[in-house]
Formats: C-alpha cells, sequence, structure tokens
C-alpha cells in the first residue's frame, strides 16, 4: 500500500539513503558481525551525507528536517539488515538529549560532531541489579570542588565500545524523597580518567553492533558536563521516551516487513511434493495473515510518526506500538522461518538471523511488561494510594 505520510522531498531523500546503504554499508555488514562492532569510517560517511541528525538543528549542522527524515533513515537501515549501525539510538534517542537540555557551549562542543559522525553516543542507564527502574540506579556522581567523581557500573550498553561520549544516568542525591528527584545526567567522554569499558558482550542477535558493561571507578568530570540540572534527569527521560519508543516500532516493522518479503519469495522458489510450497493451503494462510498484521502495524505506527511530528502527545499508543510491533517481528521472524523449513536454521539464510536479531526487541527501550504498565496507568488501572 502507498504510504501517503511522505512528500516528494521525502521520498527522493529515501532514495539518496537507499543507494548509500547498498553501495557503502551492506558491503561491510558481513565484516561488522564477525568483528561485533561497526567501524568509524561508516559513521563519518553517514554523517558527512547528512543522515546523522537530520532532525537536529541547522544551527549545529544539523538539517533542521522533520522527523520523517530520520524514520527513513531508520526504515532503509532495518531494510538491509544494516543493524550494527545503531542510528536511531545515536541521532534519534541520545542526540535529541543534547539537542534540548545542553548548555550552549556543550551543544558547540558535542552535538556538532555528533551530526558529523567524529563522535558516536551512548547512553548508559541498565545496571545489573536494576533493569527498566531508573530510579533505582546505584550509579552516583559526588560533587567534589568543581568536579563531580561518579562510582557504578552499567550494564547492557549499546554503542558502549565504540562511543566517544556517554550520557550517564547517575544518582547525585542517594537519599532524595522520592528516590527520582535525586538522578542526573553527565556527560563522560571516553577518556575520562576512571571511566573502563568492561567485556563486549556476546549476545544472541544483533552481532555486528557492540553492547558492552562499563565501570566508573572514582571517574572525575568537570561539573560543566552535567546537563541540565542537578536531580531533574528522571523528567528528561520520561520526556524523551516517547521518540525512543516509537524509533523501536519504526525498525521492528521495517524488519518484519523485510524478512516477510524474503520468506514470500522463498516459498515460491522452494518446490516439495513436486510444486513450490507456496501453493500450499497452510503457506497461503500463514503468508496472508503475517502481510495482513504488517498491514495494521504499519497503518499505526505512520499514524503515529504524523502526530510525533506534529507535536503531539502520544505516550500512550507509542507504548502500545512499541510493544505490538516488537512480538510482531517475533512471530514474523519465527513463522517465516518455520517457513524455511531445515534452511531456516541455517546461518546462510538472513531468517535466522531475523530470528535471533528480533528477541532483544521485547526487551529494550523498556521491556514489553513496561510498556503494558505504562499503558494501564494511563487508563487509570492503577488506583494504588
Amino acid at each position: 500500500m502507498r504510504r501517503d505520510i511522505f512528500s516528494e522531498e521525502h521520498e527522493m531523500f529515501r532514495g539518496q539513503v537507499r543507494r548509500f546503504v547498498e553501495n557503502e554499508l551492506v558491503p561491510k555488514i558481513e565484516g561488522w558481525n564477525r568483528a561485533g562492532m561497526s567501524d568509524r569510517e561508516s559513521w563519518r560517511k553517514m554523517g558527512a551525507a547528512g543522515f546523522l541528525g537530520a532532525n537536529a538543528p541547522a544551527e549545529y549542522g544539523g538539517a533542521g528536517a522533520d522527523f520523517l527524515y530520520d524514520a527513513i533513515v531508520i526504515e532503509e537501515l532495518s531494510r538491509m539488515r544494516a543493524h550494527g549501525l545503531m542510528m536511531g539510538l545515536h541521532s534519534d534517542i541520545i542526540m535529541p538529549y543534547l539537542a534540548t537540555y545542553g548548555s550552549e557551549e556543550q551543544k558547540r562542543r558535542y552535538l556538532t560532531r555528533a551530526i558529523t559522525g567524529e563522535t558516536i553516543l551512548a547512553i548508559a542507564m541498565t545496571e545489573p541489579g536494576t533493569g527498566s527502574d531508573l530510579a533505582a540506579v546505584q550509579t552516583t556522581a559526588r560533587r567534589d570542588g568543581d568536579s563531580y567523581v561518579i562510582n557504578g557500573s552499567k550494564m547492557f550498553i549499546s554503542n558502549g565500545q565504540i562511543a566517544d561520549l556517554v550520557v550517564v544516568v547517575v544518582k547525585t542525591d542517594p537519599k532524595a524523597t522520592p528516590p527520582h528527584k535525586g538522578v542526573s545526567l553527565i556527560l563522560v567522554e571516553g577518556d575520562a580518567p576512571g571511566f573502563v569499558r568492561g567485556r563486549k558482550l556476546d549476545k544472541l542477535g544483533l552481532k555486528g553492533q557492540d553492547t558492552s558493561e562499563l565501570f566508573f571507578e572514582d571517574c572525575r568530570v568537570p561539573v560543566t558536563n552535567l546537563l541540565g540540572r542537578e536531580g531533574n534527569g528522571f523528567k528528561m527521560l520520561m520526556e524523551k521516551l516517547q521518540q525512543e519508543r516509537l524509533v523501536t516500532a519504526v525498525g521492528a516493522l521495517t524488519s518484519a516487513r523485510r524478512c516477510l518479503d524474503d520468506t514470500i519469495e522463498y516459498t515460491k522458489g522452494r518446490r516439495a511434493f513436486g510444486q513450490p510450497i507456496a501453493s500450499f493451503q497452510n503457506t497461503q494462510f500463514k503468508l496472508a495473515e503475517m502481510a495482513t498484521e504488517v498491514e495494521i502495524g504499519q497503518a499505526f505506527v505512520d499514524r503515529l510518526l504524523v502526530a510525533h511530528v506534529r507535536g503531539d502527545e502520544v505516550v500512550t499508543e507509542v507504548s502500545m506500538a512499541k510493544w505490538w510491533t516488537t512480538e510482531l517481528l517475533k512471530r514474523v521472524a519465527s513463522q517465516c522461518l518455520q517457513l524455511h523449513g531445515g534452511y531456516g536454521f541455517m546461518l546462510e539464510y538472513a531468517v535466522a538471523t531475523d530470528y535471533a536479531d528480533a528477541a532483544v526487541q521485547s526487551i529494550y527501550a523498556g521491556t514489553n511488561e513496561i510498556m503494558k504498565v505504562i499503558i494501564g496507568r494511563r487508563m487509570g488501572l492503577d488506583t494504588r494510594n
């Protein structure tokens, strides 16, 4: 179906992104998967082409365009399974913190270089014992003169090895009541004293994207690296989660569509009992059901993209989209693998990596269980005092 949310200019931009991804990035994906990390040259080329932070302010090097341009980049990267380049995380989840809450000096120093791809971004929220409970973080930042001294550890940090700048969620007031009042965000550069990168974690999927544990051992950074105000970190995180969940939904839906498209072609060419397996009624039913769900998901996500660009508050709806599209991706990948038969279990077929990559989608950016809690609360279902 034609998607009427995109203008002619959007589609021209999509053509540019698609050619870039196919020519510049696709040849590198296998190498990223072997290395467990993307390469810096690709980030710089993305920046030079204007594909990082298209939505970022023009005065700092961005295009100042609407979020649909960034959504196009997410879709084109997901379409070619270029998951090693976590552009959505860099440009659409972390960069907005700098653009919205950063001081003028922070924007000039960090945002401009993030847009060019010279500075790669990460955000360190999750800890070994806290998971999705951001108010319970144990990493502390103690004021010492003109510095903050940070101690603690973070887990499952995307871009943890390659990042040049990490937005770290800390407690500047561990005794604050309620606890979220003590949360702040501090910028930590990759060479800060006391900042230690731990293991690059060995994951089930998303092999080309590095995920790491990080440690802060009396890590000292200037007080000017505070993002926004002390104690305002939790509020800032909550304000930006709408776009984070929309980013996840856009990528998940595109991945589901690509997996389905590949499977349709496979079933047309694979023969069993003297005929293409696409001619079997069960195959047709399965493919028809998945195609229907993908189109339903696309209609919902496109509606949310328009609302988000318009500036609407759609936290409930993006929470719905995040959990539903990521569960859809898992169902589609599983059913498509089944339709490949034994070949689906072979890593030479992309459906096998689709199946592995899909597993984390319902976990990161807030687990799907958390999404449902958010939806329930906003429906007025939590009546506890």
